[in-house]
């Protein structure tokens, strides 16, 4: 009889925590690290979505005080400074982080090591030993979900055009070309202006360098991080991270062979920022294909995206995509039109971690995922910031030289 009521007891015990995990049925109660201008679009979304999602945001966290007030304001969270204060809170099912690029790695590590699901914006972590060791983490982690902010693969476009791949009708894909580019006047990535940042006063400075060197304070590093190697990958670690994802779910990739990255700061050569202003990455993948990134932040001419297959050639619009046979390849082949579900979209892209962490669901972008785009942005960055031909070293997981 005490065997009996010992085993109920344990599969009681069990499925409440279960339960509990999954937040099965329950409000899932969110945790933001990070308040600046693209986790403001996150919470706006969240707190306007909360009754329909079944959710709230509890807690906001942020090194500069007028931003915290803000997300405060805007969400009814609990305020904290200290991000591990945050992640120490039990009632966070899952925590939003929408840091510098730098932090991306520590702060998910520590999120996993809390018990806390997590939505980590791209690229998942700055440099690729880092995306190794929490692809690692998560994969050892089972329980916990987490979700990296490409919302691009809550488009159904990419898994869609991964079967037609699969089944041969674009042939063997030898080249995939995509861009991200955008235009600016005076100077770029300068979208904001804000007199009333004081280190020491209203802003930790110490702990928004964090992991990265220690420097004085400059208004420029701190508003404008994106332009600086200390804490972002820039074009490539912001940008083409969306780009080189949508590759790789497409065509079904796995770590690259080797890169070349090359561009330089043709248009605003006077400009503060330390990463390029144009930048052009050639990937090639084991056996092909060759994945064309180009971006420059001085013309915003943009490029058709496309799979380049010796039978036919895969393009993505902005409904979907087009399959059009190759000239010697059409008799008997049809051209095929996809019509796409879902968008790019961070509502959409939260709500799939949601019903991941509620019933199991498959996540749009996971850690391994996060992890293949960080090491192609890397080794592009790297290549031209070196000015030589890199290679991944599959074995010990690291770039290389060629």
């Amino acid at each position: 009889m005490m065997e009996v009521n010992r085993r109920k007891f344990l599969m009681a015990a069990t499925a409440a925590s279960y339960a509990r995990i999954q937040g099965a049925n329950e409000r899932l109660k969110i945790g933001v690290i990070g308040c600046g201008g693209m986790s403001t679009h996150h919470m706006g979304h969240l707190v306007r979505n909360k009754d329909n999602d079944n959710i709230d945001v509890i807690a906001v966290c942020d090194v500069y005080e007028k931003r915290l007030e803000a997300a405060a304001k805007l969400t009814g969270g609990q305020k904290f400074k200290e991000y591990k204060r945050l992640l120490e809170n039990k009632d966070v099912d899952y925590v939003l982080i929408a840091t510098p690029e730098h932090w991306h790695y520590q702060m998910s590590a520590d999120a996993i090591d809390a018990g806390k699901h997590v939505y980590c914006e791209k690229p998942m972590t700055r440099y690729a030993e880092e995306a190794k060791k929490l692809a690692a983490k998560v994969k050892a982690t089972p329980k916990i979900k987490f979700q990296v902010g490409v919302q691009g693969m809550s488009d159904d476009s990419y898994e869609t055009a991964r079967t037609y791949v699969d089944k041969g009708v674009l042939g063997k894909v030898v080249l995939a070309q995509i861009d991200y580019s955008r235009n600016h006047r005076d100077d770029f990535w300068v979208t904001t202006v804000d007199p009333d940042v004081k280190p020491g006063v209203n802003l930790d400075w110490n702990a928004f360098l964090g992991p990265a060197k220690k420097r004085p304070f400059d208004p420029d590093r701190f508003l404008h991080w994106r332009r600086y190697w200390d804490y972002s990958g820039g074009i490539a670690g912001d940008l083409f991270v969306h780009r080189v994802t949508r590759i790789i779910k497409a065509l079904g990739l796995g770590f690259p062979e080797r890169g070349v990255g090359a561009g330089g700061k043709f248009e605003f050569s006077n400009s503060k920022a330390e990463i390029p202003d144009t930048i052009n990455i050639l990937i090639d993948y084991p056996g092909g294909p060759t994945v064309q990134l180009v971006s420059s932040m001085a013309s915003d001419h943009k490029i058709d995206h496309l799979l380049r297959g010796h039978k036919a050639t895969l393009e993505f619009t902005s409904s979907g995509f087009v399959i059009t046979p190759q000239r010697m390849f059409a008799q008997g082949a049809e051209r095929i039109e996809h019509k796409k579900t879902g968008a790019e979209d961070v509502v959409l892209h939260h709500r799939n971690l949601q019903a991941a962490i509620r019933n199991g669901a498959a996540l749009k972008c996971d850690a391994e995922l996060g992890y293949k785009a960080v090491v192609a942005v890397e080794l592009g960055n790297r290549s031209y910031r070196q000015r030589q031909y890199l290679a991944w070293d599959k074995t010990r997981e690291r770039i290389v030289k060629a």
